[in-house]
C-alpha cells in the first residue's frame, strides 16, 4: 500500500488511540481542560474522547474521509487551548515534564496540516 493510502489509516489510528485513552485514564485529561469552559472537566474529557473515536471512524472510511479529515483539522485547532492550559499548569513540574508539555504546542501544526492534506486528497490517494 503506498504511503499516501496509509496516511488516513495512520491518522485514524492516532485518533482512536487518543480517544480510548480519554476513557482509560480520564484524570490525566481532566487536568488539561481550561477552567473557563462550562461544566465539569470530566464531561469535556469524555466528549473529547467520543469526538476522537468518531473522527477516527470517519477518517478510516473512504466514503466519509474528506469531511472527517476537515473536522479532524478543526478538532486539532479546537483542542489547542487545552494544550496551552497544560503547558501553563506544568510550568513548575520537573524539566522533562515541562518540556513535554511545551513540545506539544508546535506539534499541533503538523497534525492540522496532516488532516488537511488527507481532506484534500479525498480518499487518501495522491
Amino acid at each position: 500500500m503506498p504511503r499516501s493510502e496509509r496516511s488516513p489509516l495512520l491518522l485514524a489510528g492516532l485518533l482512536a488511540t487518543a480517544g480510548v485513552a480519554h476513557f482509560a485514564a480520564p484524570r490525566r485529561f481532566d487536568a488539561t481542560i481550561p477552567r473557563a469552559l462550562p461544566g465539569t472537566p470530566r464531561t469535556w474529557t469524555y466528549a473529547s474522547g467520543v469526538a476522537e473515536l468518531a473522527l477516527a471512524a470517519g477518517v478510516a472510511l473512504p466514503r466519509t474521509r474528506r469531511i472527517a479529515a476537515k473536522a479532524t483539522a478543526a478538532f486539532f485547532v479546537g483542542v489547542f487551548p487545552a494544550n496551552v492550559q497544560m503547558a501553563v499548569d506544568w510550568r513548575n513540574r520537573p524539566t522533562p515534564l515541562k518540556a513535554a508539555a511545551l513540545a506539544r504546542l508546535p506539534l499541533q501544526v503538523p497534525l492540522v496540516l496532516w488532516a488537511r492534506g488527507i481532506a484534500r486528497s479525498g480518499e487518501g490517494r495522491s
